[in-house]
């Protein structure tokens, strides 16, 4: 074989060989990838796909919000409510249900308040909203929605640009996330999404009206 042969084949093997160590490489960033997509579905539910939607559909800058926000919050230990003030905020809460009727945004502000100082109570930074939200969704990713419908509605009320229906529907999605908060340790831990969550008609439960339709 010729000296010019030789080099040709020897580029060629070369050229061979580097695509296939590419394309080696992005089907292992592809396989890393998938994973990481996986287990962030897994761990955030509902909380991903609002993520993706507030990044326009970008996936990656969604993801990236998401690994940020566990590198922050994910080891967050939370402290459990003592039986006597878990009773008190569930006192509060139903004085909040009765206030609805006659003082929507009224209520709707409060509700937002207390579920800021429940979040505070349970161990969750409270010196900004934003890094509470982060927190939360890390830890009821299933339920912090509704904690932040609760104050853009308070927020909207206080301008006069909210109706009565947008802040029953506020209050009701955020009794969700208080509910959460305000269970009793043994009936479910922080830090994992096992399962879709249910409404709870367990003691610990908010207590009077239910701010469905027919009660306002």
């Amino acid at each position: 074989m010729s000296t010019g042969a030789s080099i040709t084949v020897v580029v060629a093997a070369v050229v061979l060989v580097a695509a296939l160590a590419a394309a080696l490489a992005a089907g292992f960033i592809r396989a890393r990838d998938g994973g990481r997509n996986r287990a962030l579905r897994r761990r955030f539910g509902p909380e991903y796909d609002l993520t993706v939607a507030r990044h326009a559909g970008d996936t990656r800058a969604a993801e990236r919000e998401l690994d940020e926000r566990l590198r922050r919050h994910g080891r967050l230990k939370t402290r459990p409510l003592s039986g006597e003030l878990r009773e008190r905020y569930v006192a509060e809460w139903a004085r909040v249900q009765e206030e609805f009727i006659e003082q929507p945004a009224r209520a709707t502000a409060d509700a937002d308040q207390l579920l800021a100082r429940l979040a505070h109570d349970r161990g969750f930074p409270s010196d900004r909203y934003d890094e509470q939200v982060a927190a939360l969704s890390v830890h009821h990713a299933d339920s912090v929605q509704g904690y932040r419908q609760v104050h853009a509605a308070a927020l909207r009320a206080r301008e006069g640009r909210a109706d009565t229906e947008e802040l029953r529907e506020a209050v009701v999605h955020a009794r969700v996330l208080f509910e959460d908060l305000v269970k009793p340790p043994h009936h479910g831990d922080d830090g994992t999404r096992p399962h879709a969550r249910r409404h709870t008609h367990a003691p610990w439960a908010m207590r009077g009206g239910n701010l469905g339709r027919g009660d306002i």
